[in-house]
This record gives C-alpha cells, sequence and structure tokens, in this order.
C-alpha cells in the first residue's frame, strides 16, 4: 500500500503564500514524476507543476513565476510553494507520484486526498 499525506493548505488573502507538502508513505522501491494538479468547483482537474527525478521542472502558464515545485527524495516528499496567490488559484489541490512499490512490478500512479486552498480578494 502507498499513502500520499497533504498538508499546507488554507485560507489566505490575494498576494499571499502558501507552502503544500505531500509526504508519501509504504511500499515505495522507487518514485518517478512527482506532479500537483488541481480542481476547482465546476471545472476539469488541471496539471499544475511537474518534476522528474533529475530535478526538471515543467509548469501551466497560468503559474508560471510563482509557483515552485521541489523535491525531496531522501523524505518520499514533495512541494509547492505558491506565492502571490490569485483569487483564480482556488482550487482543491492533488499531490500525484509515479512510483515504483518494488523491482518486480511497474510504475503506478498514487494520489492524495486533496487539500483546499482558498484564496480572498
Amino acid at each position: 500500500q502507498v499513502q500520499l499525506v497533504e498538508s499546507g493548505g488554507g485560507l489566505v488573502q490575494a498576494g499571499g503564500s502558501l507552502r503544500l507538502s505531500c509526504a508519501a508513505s509504504g511500499n515505495i522501491f522507487s518514485i518517478n514524476a512527482m506532479n500537483w494538479s488541481r480542481q476547482a468547483p465546476g471545472k476539469q482537474r488541471e496539471l499544475v507543476a511537474h518534476i522528474t527525478t533529475g530535478g526538471s521542472t515543467n509548469y501551466a502558464d497560468s503559474v508560471k513565476g510563482r509557483f515552485t515545485i521541489s523535491r525531496d527524495n531522501a523524505k518520499k516528499t514533495v512541494y509547492l510553494q505558491m506565492n502571490s496567490l490569485k483569487p483564480e488559484d482556488t482550487a482543491v489541490y492533488y499531490c500525484n507520484i509515479v512510483a515504483m512499490p518494488s523491482p518486480r512490478e511497474r510504475y503506478y500512479t498514487y494520489w492524495g486526498q486533496g487539500t483546499q486552498v482558498t484564496v480572498s480578494s
């Protein structure tokens, strides 16, 4: 079993900052990509940020220059630093990882339960 526990969401005023964390635990042999996505009410889930094993990153255009994704491989944790937050950033944020439970298995995608981020104007 693989578990992802997210933390760091909350209510913040526009222009403020939040840092999300997502810690993976359980039967994990190797982690490949780690991602953050979000889903606002009435909208489809969208990929916000992506980081590879080697540390290469990609961001949605809407968050470039404001959000930073990072990872600590030893702690099996991925972070999302969110600065200059806007009301349109309000959503449930989900982390997901692509991980191999054991050397004899393939990679699977695992999702966290989501954490609410609300940005007031």
